[in-house]
């Protein structure tokens, strides 16, 4: 029963990932053995339960069904055996995050040594990516994201300050050539360094004042992907290029050493920060527990108001 047991974890592992490759960077298994896993459990059936191509692997009808209906089977496996682990002296495993590179940047230093430091039988492995994902679905355990991105039927905790901001600035220099612009809409006359989803969506500029809400699409000469190139847009910012849009927190330090000038300061928006998201399970694994326990006892009394 146990190999047939790892076979169906394989095969579900790839049929969420796409691939034999991606899902075995998720399992920590070889991309070998876990197709020769599928194709024992393949043999084992009689059915073939994936199509494969060069590109992409997908389920058959047979292998779509077989995975709606492993899918919770093999989580309430995992959680019946994570049940031993509150035996434990202390928790241990693996915990899988999925999470934006704002939060890798802006929150998870504060929170991630002295977590460790207090559950050293703990894993985290982080995954960064911007755009939504189904965690379930590409094998993590929660994901942290801000509240208009969150699925409803998902159980969210706060994590991390309670409140964050837009902030936009330049360079002086830029400033002193081009102006400093009063109002949002004048950032149209301006260089504006742009963001991007994974997607290909563009990021919108928002602004608020005393109630009125103004929402630009700026332009300038350079586009960057949102987390992963973000840095060189600030870099950019700062040699002169034009002005930089992102969370006040990342342009913070340029702003206090005098690298960068707030631009339209009276707008910048303020906006609730992020959440920890996971499904909603009547036993949570050990290590999921321990971070949800261990983020709700260090939060302090301002970061709960």
């Amino acid at each position: 029963m146990k190999t047939d047991l790892d076979d169906l974890t394989a095969f579900v592992a790839v049929a969420r990932a796409g691939g034999f490759r991606d899902a075995a960077r998720t399992s920590r298994q070889s991309a070998s053995g876990l197709s020769e896993a599928v194709r024992r459990l393949e043999t084992r059936l009689g059915v073939r339960l994936l199509n494969r191509t060069t590109r992409s692997v997908a389920p058959t009808e047979a292998g779509a069904r077989l995975l709606d209906r492993l899918s919770p089977a093999l989580g309430e496996v995992e959680a019946a055996l994570d049940v031993v682990n509150g035996f434990r002296d202390r928790p241990a495993g693996t915990l899988k995050l999925n999470v934006p590179g704002s939060v890798a940047r802006l929150v998870l230093p504060r929170i991630v040594p002295p977590f460790l430091a207090a559950y050293p039988d703990i894993r985290l492995d982080v995954i960064v990516e911007e755009s939504f994902v189904d965690i379930l679905t590409a094998g993590c355990d929660a994901g942290i994201r801000y509240g208009e991105r969150l699925e409803q039927d998902m159980i969210a905790v706060p994590i991390g300050p309670r409140e964050q901001g837009f902030a936009t600035a330049a360079s002086p220099a830029y400033l002193d050539r081009h102006g400093r612009p009063k109002h949002p809409r004048e950032l149209l006359q301006h260089a504006c360094l742009q963001s991007r989803f994974r997607s290909g969506a563009m990021i919108t500029w928002e602004f608020e004042r005393r109630g009125e809400i103004v929402k630009i699409d700026p332009a300038g000469p350079l586009i960057v992907t949102a987390g992963a190139a973000t840095d060189l847009a600030v870099e950019a910012a700062i040699a002169g290029t034009g002005i930089v849009g992102l969370f006040q927190d990342w342009l913070q330090p340029h702003l206090d050493s005098g690298a960068l000038e707030p631009v339209l300061e009276p707008w910048w928006q303020r906006f609730p920060g992020p959440f920890l998201y996971y499904p909603g399970r009547r036993y949570l694994p050990a290590p999921l527990r321990a971070f949800v326990d261990f983020i709700g006892a260090t939060r302090s009394p301002s970061s709960r108001a």
